[in-house]
């Protein structure tokens, strides 16, 4: 059991209003890394993961690097699926055993999990109707809709040549298809699921957003960094100021056209 400071204040992740003065971890799980955060440490500290990695090291090595912080709860973004706030399919970059695995029992704290990509979105939402899609070894991808956040599976989404939108600017796209024709679909793609899913705007996070050059319209760049503000918002809410505010996109739904050529 990971050891902290903090004493847990509710039995569950039942997803009661959190109480003023709680301190959250956040843990933003990737195939490379763990970035640990903390309610008054923005500065992360790192883990190394890998294709070994259980839930089991993610407890001990987790406790073990914050033992002088304290926390009374836990956030987690996933790498995979989450229903009903636990893991449903196994990470494809890490070891076994996630969707077994009882994480409020393991920290000794509540927990809530959501998927990765789910997680940035909160910390990066500014109001209105936002799509997040990460781009990194795979396509991740969120819907906040007035402050209501629906995880989205779009990877899935058919695009060209019997190959999914993930096959083309995923990791595996990018090697394939070389910088210039992945920039290309990237920007078709994502005016293509813009239009599915009518947001008023996208944010773009991911490790290969460094590689863009050109957005489309109304798409903005996001910041690995944002999991914190998300994971803190996963336990306290989204600001009730942002869930009432609109944004007005500044394109209509005919650039959607261009996406499917």
């Amino acid at each position: 059991m990971a050891k902290n400071k903090g004493k847990p204040q509710h039995n569950s992740t039942d997803g009661k209003p959190a109480k003023a003065g709680e301190k959250t971890l956040v843990l933003d799980v990737g195939g490379h890394h763990v970035k640990v955060y903390a309610s008054g440490h923005p500065e992360p500290r790192e883990i190394a993961t890998g294709p070994k990695f259980t839930p089991q090291m993610l407890v001990r090595e987790v406790g073990q690097l914050v033992s002088d912080w304290s926390y009374s709860r836990v956030a987690i973004g996933y790498p995979g699926p989450v229903r009903e706030g636990h893991p449903s399919e196994e990470p494809l970059h890490l070891g076994r055993g996630w969707t077994s695995f009882d994480f409020a029992k393991g920290f000794g704290v509540p927990v809530r999990i959501v998927n990765d990509a789910a997680m940035q979105a909160l910390g990066s939402y500014r109001g209105g109707d936002m799509l997040f899609l990460g781009l990194g070894t795979g396509l991740g991808s969120a819907l906040i809709v007035e402050g209501v956040l629906q995880p989205l599976q779009l990877e899935a989404v058919p695009y060209r040549k019997g190959r999914t939108v993930e096959a083309y600017v995923g990791e595996a796209g990018l090697e394939r298809l070389g910088h210039g024709k992945w920039r290309s679909h990237v920007r078709r793609v994502v005016t293509l699921l813009r239009y599915i899913v009518q947001a008023d705007y996208v944010i773009l996070g991911g490790g290969n957003t460094k590689l863009l050059k050109k957005l489309p319209l109304d798409c903005f760049l996001g910041e690995n960094a944002l999991a914190f503000p998300g994971g803190l918002r996963l336990w306290e809410g989204v600001p009730r100021e942002l869930c009432g505010k609109r944004i007005k996109p500044q394109e209509g739904n005919s650039q959607a056209q261009a996406a499917a050529q």
